[in-house]
């Protein structure tokens, strides 16, 4: 049973991880998708407000072509070296001009984004029709070619477009052409957050399928821990009360068999013995099945006959009649209430104090100290030994049904662990709790609590 469950667990988390995997998958995939989606409505946008300068500064165009192609002409004349016009492409005074302008317009066409840019220069080649040719700037794209634009970097950014210009050359020198490329960057501030914004919804149904699978994985590894603990408790309790049973009915059996016997029956000293044997077996019995039957009861079944009691002389009477039935136990009572009636059940109340002063014996008691008191409007009984105590991991197992305290691996007392289960229910018919205090080789001490 315990090789299944722990097999069935080990499987249900492998199912688990495996689960949660594809839904983290599912949800990296559906994000890249948004990202690209996200840049794509970027690109189409600006593509549409860059491709044409006419609304924007018609006259910068016209600049731009006019002084590349009086750079491309001062340097096939040997006028300018190559670095100077690299520099003055680079330091151009109108970039700054249109940088405001396009800012100007990306914050009217994108009022709930904010848009950074860049454009920066990536070749500036001169062809002649009878030479080969000349190329006076081609690098990669970085933002130190920016020749206009507002971003500082262009990291996290994207690219939304290559623009590739050819012009001919000028009346001085009809034989060459001018070819420039140039590329826009663009990064879009708290992009990331726009992005989840888009995605909360399916953020939220994969957290709450993530949470839900994990809340039916623990509560099944419970039901399954639960069902061993309940198969365990059950073996256990099977193997306890055929021990107990085993002892009587093998007494009753011999005492059957000496009763056959023709001289036990003419010895009337003999044949009463045997019958006294045979009365107390049998009330033992009898007293296994109305224990096993009485504690097959909830707190809600238990009839309570109630009847107005005085406490201490009710506690004098129980300890008076343990003291008959353990006389070797040492039993100290400490009284600090006086005259305190409470409305309580005498037979239940006084079988399940009485477990508690058994249960103490049973587990190597030899003094019992009992103590009253009233604190806030509560009648408080604390029954006090020095047996072996236990240890505080098990306190939560103490009340429950067929439980017994083991010592290693072996149950040392016996018992079929319904003494306590029986005394916590009957506390709770009364309305009252139990509580206790414990550690292990240092006694125990159960306090009974009711409203007075």
């Amino acid at each position: 049973m315990k090789q299944r469950i722990n097999l069935l667990i080990a499987f249900s988390v492998v199912a688990l991880i495996a689960l949660s995997v594809v839904q983290c998958y599912l949800v990296k995939t559906t994000y890249d998708y948004k990202v690209a989606q996200f840049h794509t409505e970027i690109k189409d946008k600006i593509a549409q407000i860059t491709n044409d300068y006419s609304d924007i500064d018609s006259a910068y165009v016209n600049k731009k072509e006019l002084l590349y192609k009086q750079l491309a002409q001062n340097y096939i004349l040997n006028k300018k070296p190559k670095f100077h016009i690299e520099s003055t492409l680079l330091n151009s005074e109108s970039g700054s001009e249109l940088t405001r302008k396009l800012q100007l317009k990306f914050k009217r066409e994108f009022p709930d984004v904010s848009i950074n840019f860049a454009i920066v220069l990536n070749k500036f080649v001169i062809y002649n029709s009878h030479k080969k040719a000349d190329t006076i700037f081609s690098e990669k794209p970085f933002i130190k070619n920016k020749i206009y634009g507002n971003l500082a970097t262009l990291n996290n950014s994207f690219l939304v477009r290559n623009y590739v210009s050819t012009t001919n050359g000028s009346s001085v020198m009809p034989d060459y052409k001018l070819l420039t490329e140039d590329s826009m960057y663009v990064s879009v501030i708290d992009w990331e957050a726009i992005i989840l914004k888009r995605m909360r919804m399916v953020l939220l149904l994969s957290l709450l399928s993530i949470l839900t699978l994990i809340t039916l994985f623990v509560i099944a590894i419970k039901a399954l821990i639960k069902q061993k603990k309940v198969s365990d408790v059950k073996t256990d309790f099977i193997n306890n009360i055929t021990h107990e049973l085993k002892t009587p009915l093998t007494t009753l059996g011999i005492s059957t068999k000496i009763l056959e016997r023709k001289d036990i029956r003419d010895n009337e000293v003999q044949f009463n013995t045997i019958l006294n044997t045979i009365s107390r077996q049998n009330s033992r019995l009898q007293s296994l099945i109305d224990q096993v039957m009485a504690n097959s009861l909830g707190e809600n079944e238990i009839e309570l006959l109630k009847e107005k009691i005085d406490a201490e002389s009710f506690l004098n009477s129980i300890v008076a009649d343990f003291k008959i039935t353990y006389p070797k136990v040492t039993i100290e009572t400490f009284y600090n209430t006086k005259e305190t009636f409470l409305i309580l059940d005498k037979f239940h109340l006084t079988t399940a104090i009485l477990n508690v002063l058994e249960n103490a014996v049973k587990y190597g008691s030899n003094t019992i100290i009992i103590k009253t008191e009233i604190l806030k409007n509560q009648f408080n009984l604390s029954i006090k030994d020095d047996g072996i105590g236990i240890s505080k991991n098990k306190h939560s197992l103490l009340f429950d049904k067929f439980y017994r305290v083991e010592q290693g691996n072996l149950h040392n007392a016996k018992g079929l662990g319904l003494g306590l289960y029986y005394v916590n229910q009957i506390i709770k018919a009364h309305q009252g709790s139990i509580a206790v205090m414990s550690d292990l080789g240092k006694g125990s001490v159960f306090t009974i609590m009711f409203k007075v």
